[in-house]
C-alpha cells in the first residue's frame, strides 16, 4: 500500500455581506477544493499555498486560525492501493479571477448552501459544514 500527504485550501472571499466558497471541477467529474501533493521538504502550509497557486493562480492567501480538519480515504492507482491522508486549512482571498490549471476543467464560487449541493463527497461536505460554522462565529 502506498501512502500520500496532501494539503489543501478551503478557499473563500466575501463579496458583500455574502461569503463565498471556492470549488475546483475535477476531470474525474467531481467538484472539491483546492489539494495536491506534499513534496518534499514542504510543510503543510507551504503546499497548500503552492496548490493554491498552481492551480488557481491565488497568491493572496490569508489563513484563518483554528481550522484544521484532516480526511482520509483510499483508492485504486495501477492497481495499487493508497491511503491517502489530505489536511484542509481554511483561508481568505480577495481575488475573484481564477486561472484554472491543466488539472481542472472549471470553477465556481458559491455560498455555503449552493457549494453544499454542488460538492460531490460527504467528506469534502463535513469540511464545508466547519469552515461555515467557524466563518459563523468568528466573521
Amino acid at each position: 500500500m502506498i501512502e500520500e500527504t496532501s494539503a489543501g485550501i478551503v478557499l473563500f472571499r466575501k463579496e458583500g455581506a455574502k461569503k463565498l466558497f471556492l470549488l475546483l471541477h475535477y476531470p474525474s467529474g467531481h467538484w472539491d477544493f483546492v489539494k495536491g501533493k506534499m513534496e518534499k521538504g514542504e510543510t503543510i502550509h507551504e503546499t497548500a499555498i503552492r496548490e493554491t497557486k498552481e492551480e488557481t493562480g491565488i497568491t493572496d492567501v490569508k489563513f484563518l486560525d483554528n481550522f484544521e480538519e484532516w480526511i482520509e480515504y483510499n483508492f485504486q492507482y495501477q492497481g495499487e492501493l493508497v491511503q491517502k491522508k489530505v489536511v484542509f486549512f481554511l483561508a481568505e482571498t480577495n481575488t475573484k479571477d481564477v486561472e484554472i490549471s491543466h488539472e481542472h476543467l472549471d470553477y465556481i464560487w458559491m455560498d455555503y448552501n449552493t457549494a453544499m449541493e454542488k460538492t460531490t463527497f460527504d467528506n469534502a461536505k463535513t469540511v464545508l459544514t466547519r469552515a461555515q460554522m467557524l466563518l459563523s462565529e468568528t466573521l
